[in-house]
């Protein structure tokens, strides 16, 4: 259709198919030495896919990071992306990976409710400052977080910062493309699932990363976030879509100084 290209990723990544197997390789890599304090498949929901898996920090924890995958909503779960806690971990922060039913079994709505479950059960199980990062359409996602109608007060307001990453912010452009054909949107969900037409959260810090390197769509898709919610955002040299979300696993990085409030 008129916009699958604009939205199409791997074909323009040299070497985008070995991705996905790197990211498992290091994530299960990550898990195995972690040991005990790596906790897999803690349940939030209804179904097998509604669990979360949660790392401990070796002594007390500072806050949490909850980090929430992408995949056009489509694809993958928690397992492939276990490594990009290591940055939170060594700065002391524990870090959960929500995963979440996949479309066309639910709606793009149903999946932003199901993340709000997950960060309710999160918070429920931990102390302190909560903070968010999600990278493509989990970047959508952790934003809705920040919608005042989608979590209640208590918990909203333990959300100190937020880090979209390469997020998709305004779902109409995906009405034009043969994806939609499992996403099921219609232009009213479109519209209310589009963080770019809500109002400027009140509270948390956003901070918007995007790869120079990505597809224009995407960076359009930040830059209009940005600019619909008046927050900076962080344009990374010589990155794309896929290894935008490297940094995490470096405590050091500007993302995870960012997240746990290092540079504050």
């Amino acid at each position: 259709m008129l916009l699958d290209d604009a939205y199409a990723n791997g074909p323009y990544i040299q070497g985008a198919e070995t991705y996905p197997p790197k990211w498992q390789a290091a994530a299960t890599a990550f898990r195995a030495g972690l040991k005990e304090r790596a906790e897999i498949g803690v349940p939030y929901g209804a179904t097998d896919r509604q669990v979360f898996d949660f790392f401990n920090t070796q002594g007390p924890s500072n806050g949490t990071v909850i980090f929430v995958h992408g995949g056009y909503w489509k694809a993958f779960d928690p397992s492939v992306w276990s490594h990009l806690a290591a940055g939170p971990l060594a700065a002391g922060w524990s870090v959960a990976m929500p995963g979440y039913d996949l479309c066309p079994d639910v709606r793009i709505s149903q999946i932003t409710g199901q993340i709000a479950q997950a960060v309710q059960a999160i918070a429920a199980r931990t102390q302190g400052p909560i903070v968010l990062a999600g990278h493509s359409a989990g970047g959508h996602l952790v934003a809705r977080m920040l919608d005042a109608a989608v979590l209640p007060a208590p918990v909203r307001d333990r959300i100190k910062r937020v880090a979209p990453i390469s997020p998709v912010a305004d779902l109409a452009p995906l009405l034009q493309t043969s994806m939609n054909d499992t996403l099921g949107l219609d232009a009213a969900e479109a519209a209310a699932e589009s963080p770019t037409l809500t109002p400027k959260p009140k509270g948390a810090a956003v901070r918007i990363w995007v790869g120079a390197d990505e597809r224009p769509a995407f960076l359009d898709q930040a830059a209009a976030l940005a600019q619909a919610w008046d927050v900076p955002q962080v344009i990374v040299p010589h990155k794309h879509h896929f290894d935008v979300i490297d940094a995490l696993d470096h405590a050091g990085s500007d993302i995870v100084r960012f997240l746990t409030g290092a540079n504050a």
